[in-house]
């Protein structure tokens, strides 16, 4: 519990971001199949949790213990 308590943000970017990475292969996607990353639901729901937790993670603060 104390894990999630200390990178909530972190995790809901992570969330925010798979679901993003999947909508974005459902709306957008490749149809040829020639795409690394979007030519897979798992992919782009993956790439999207990665960069979804980068991206708020940028912006948290880390305290020096």
């Amino acid at each position: 519990m104390n894990f999630i308590l200390k990178y909530k943000f972190t995790l809901l970017g992570v969330v925010v971001g798979t679901l993003l990475g999947f909508l974005y292969y459902y709306f957008v996607g490749c149809a040829s199949g020639t795409c690394a990353i979007t030519s897979s639901p798992i992919n782009s729901t993956l790439y999207g949790g990665l960069m979804g937790g980068l991206f708020v993670n940028m912006f948290e603060n880390s305290k020096n213990k």
